[in-house]
């Protein structure tokens, strides 16, 4: 029987019975959270935001640590069993003050659903020199996910989902460089390798962490409309990968094949809820189902959202996940003993 998914062992769509069309409502529904906690980063904006109220609506308490409280609070009005933190992912004091605070309350965390992140941003570093994208998109929350493994343990049972992208694709881990001290930086190379810490962590995460019925998962949204993400992206790149125009703005052909954002967060509840992973952890998912391992056979139009699909086999490598995890004790400056 195979117990992870090192190597893309396991990863093989289920048959799930969802598609790309398939929303947030499609996947919840039969499903109770009630009596349940999760905690969302960036639970408040884009497919975050969605994530919070799909889970709200199927009873479960979700708790949400903001960087842009004055945002939070405006976003999330009129949403019941919903709870406001204070956090920034680049700042380890605040991750853990805000860790440390959750943990006191003595409650178990069923679901923990790292989904903030930045992406195509211009070269910064957190306080301790760690470039921007691999400080927000992986490093806080593998830090954030070690101070609440009591929480998850508690739950007997919990999941932890890294929302990751296609952007892996971009560019595999660059152990030598991580940080951009010896090469040029380029903003899609720090993206790239950030979303494949996201699927590294989560092969890992759910190898180590299955003792303690704790199971990871990591996540391509999809090509979804409507979000600020991108939003310092610099629109030469759009322009070169075909889905603007000269002037800035997006074909409408390919606008029109842009998923919803009730769509994109689709993929984020399935694998926060879905029976079918009950025995299954470490996958990349897309679609709302375990994603195809690509080996190359799959050709990717940027102009073709469709065909921003597949998980490649460097993300999901023994080798390259253990080392992605003693090198981020060392950049964190924590042990993480997840068993």
């Amino acid at each position: 029987m195979k117990q992870n998914n090192y190597y893309g062992a396991l990863q093989q769509p289920l048959l799930s019975g969802f598609n790309a069309k398939s929303t947030t409502k499609d996947v919840i529904k039969g499903i109770d959270l009630s009596g349940k906690t999760a905690i969302v980063t960036g639970g408040y904006a884009g497919i975050g935001l969605e994530t919070t109220k799909t889970l709200v609506d199927a009873g479960a308490t979700v708790v949400i640590p903001a960087r842009d409280i004055e945002k939070a609070k405006r976003n999330l009005e009129g949403l019941c069993r919903v709870e406001l933190g204070t956090m920034e992912l680049t700042d380890p004091a605040s991750v853990d003050a805000f860790a440390t605070k959750f943990i006191a309350s003595g409650r178990p965390l069923h679901l923990l659903i790292n989904n903030a992140g930045i992406m195509w941003v211009p070269l910064r570093r957190d306080k301790r020199g760690h470039e921007s994208q691999l400080s927000t998109n992986h490093l806080g929350h593998f830090l954030l996910t070690a101070r609440l493994w009591p929480a998850l343990k508690k739950a007997n049972g919990a999941r932890v989902i890294n929302v990751s992208s296609f952007g892996h694709q971009m560019a595999p881990f660059n152990f030598d460089d991580p940080d951009f001290e010896l090469r040029e930086y380029e903003t899609l190379q720090g993206y790239g390798q950030s979303k494949t810490a996201n699927n590294l962590f989560a092969v890992e995460l759910d190898s180590r962490g299955k003792t303690s019925n704790i199971r990871a998962y990591s996540l391509h949204p999809g090509s979804v409309n409507s979000t600020d993400l991108g939003r310092e992206a610099p629109m030469e790149l759009f322009k070169q990968m075909g889905t603007h125009d000269q002037d800035g703005n997006i074909f409408p052909e390919v606008a029109a094949k842009l998923k919803t954002i009730p769509q994109g967060a689709a993929t984020t509840i399935w694998c926060a809820t879905s029976p079918l992973l009950n025995n299954i952890g470490g996958v990349y998912c897309e679609d709302a189902d375990v994603a195809e391992l690509d080996a190359g056979n799959i050709e990717h139009l940027y102009n073709e959202p469709s065909t921003l699909r597949g998980v490649r086999d460097y993300s999901l490598d023994k080798e390259n996940a253990q080392r992605l995890w003693a090198l981020s004790e060392r950049m964190t400056g924590i042990v993480f003993n997840a068993d």
